[in-house]
């Protein structure tokens, strides 16, 4: 290592931008001459989000750093006026940030990061009693997100502040069933520029006819959505409601109930929306009860759902074009992985758990031509069987090894993750 750092700085760099943020938070670490090329290269740090809880414990040289690599990204857990004060003071450039049970009166300093793009409240133990912060960055947020925030505020001043971001492309608003908002169509018929959406369901029962339509009912072409998520749903609908959501090419529903009612709500929803290219269901029915509706222009598809071998089979029929599947049925996976090479070649992405599957039906996936990541979704175990309480979380010997014994059989073009890649500034919920 005494010779390493005489190769030329630009193979350094080449060589730091294959790593992970952990990994290129411990190499800087490890000389003067690295911390110096990785602090000063922007380019590496370029969607790196920063995880701030004790801002007692920052010095000047970890601030310093911060703006050295100019972060762009933070996220604060229990955050004060002064603490923002602060933050805004090292990192004035902050395009996105999130505060966790953030404290009363901190929200009153958003207003000084002028670059603000993109605003997340989450888990906020004091009540959010006004909203009126969202005024002064009506020109500049791109995305807000509300989730786990008890809203004592009236509906009607709260969406009349949400109505006021005109450039708004991404809502988020999930709540415990306090909020009642009869229909959608007084936020989307002002957010011209809206894309995603992510609601909570949970208050309605059955969809009035114009929900998603801003009225009067000529004016449906006007609604842009893209991608839709719905929270805690089972609500009655019709082809009619869905009409206006002709640009829908994503769609998640998590619904309410495990124990699904008489009713399957997601056919309507499938036989309207006939031109999607991702799915997402969790929960509710059998992935029977809909398989024969899923659109041929699928390309993503996540089921955590009630599925038997032959459902998989009916999927590959109905969508053979898909590239990323995420499978996580609520019975064992043991007999299901096993077909996934065969009914689902054009495979780019896999999300699985492993547990319960057999070493050989883990490193049959090998067959997947076009794979390229792998996502264990379960990279834990249990030391004791005689103790189920003790859970060590990372990746079992046993694990390891069918990963490595993959990556040898695919030249190493398979790249497996077995940590969590969540974004900090994502909604846990979902």
């Amino acid at each position: 290592m005494t010779s390493a750092p005489q190769l030329p700085a630009e193979l350094w760099l080449q060589v730091f931008s294959f790593l992970s943020w952990r990994d290129k938070l411990s190499v800087r670490l490890t000389c003067s001459t690295f911390r110096h090329l990785l602090d000063r290269s922007r380019p590496l740090w370029r969607g790196f989000s920063v995880v701030l809880r004790r801002f007692s414990r920052y010095n000047r040289p970890f601030w310093r750093s911060l703006a050295q690599r100019h972060v762009g990204s933070a996220a604060v857990r229990a955050g004060k006026r002064k603490h923002l004060k602060q933050l805004n003071t090292w990192l004035p450039a902050l395009e996105a940030l999130r505060l966790d049970d953030c404290q009363d009166g901190a929200v009153d300093e958003l207003q000084l990061f002028q670059w603000l793009r993109h605003l997340s409240f989450t888990s906020c133990s004091a009540p959010l009693k006004n909203v009126d912060f969202l005024y002064p960055l009506s020109q500049r947020l791109l995305r807000l997100s509300l989730c786990n925030v008890a809203l004592t505020c009236p509906a009607p001043h709260l969406l009349a502040a949400i109505t006021q971001l005109k450039r708004l492309t991404s809502l988020l608003l999930h709540h415990d069933g306090s909020l009642r908002v009869p229909t959608l169509r007084g936020v989307l018929s002002h957010l011209a520029e809206l894309r995603h959406l992510s609601w909570t369901m949970i208050t309605y029962r059955t969809l009035p006819q114009d929900f998603f339509s801003p009225a009067p009912p000529t004016g449906l072409g006007g609604l842009q959505l893209s991608d839709l998520q719905l929270l805690d749903y089972d609500a009655g609908v019709t082809q009619e409601v869905l009409q206006p959501l002709s640009h829908l090419l994503s769609l998640s529903v998590f619904h309410l109930y495990s124990v699904p009612g008489p009713t399957c709500h997601l056919r309507t929803w499938l036989t309207t929306l006939t031109h999607l290219q991702s799915l997402s269901v969790h929960g509710g029915h059998p992935l029977a009860v809909y398989v024969d509706l899923l659109p041929s222009s699928l390309l993503s598809l996540t089921l955590c759902v009630d599925m038997q071998p032959e459902d998989l089979h009916a999927v590959s029929h109905r969508a053979p074009h898909l590239e990323h599947l995420h499978l996580e049925p609520w019975s064992s996976s043991s007999n299901l992985v096993g077909l996934l090479p065969q009914l689902f070649p054009n495979l780019r992405t896999l999300r699985i758990r492993h547990q319960h599957l057999s070493d050989e039906d883990f490193l049959q996936l090998a067959q997947l031509q076009r794979l390229d990541t792998l996502e264990v979704l379960d990279s834990f175990y249990r030391p004791d069987p005689a103790d189920p309480s003790w859970v060590v979380y990372e990746p079992s010997s046993r694990l390891l090894r069918l990963i490595d014994d993959l990556q040898k059989l695919t030249n190493h073009r398979v790249r497996v993750l077995t940590g969590s890649c969540r974004d900090p500034l994502s909604c846990d919920c979902v």
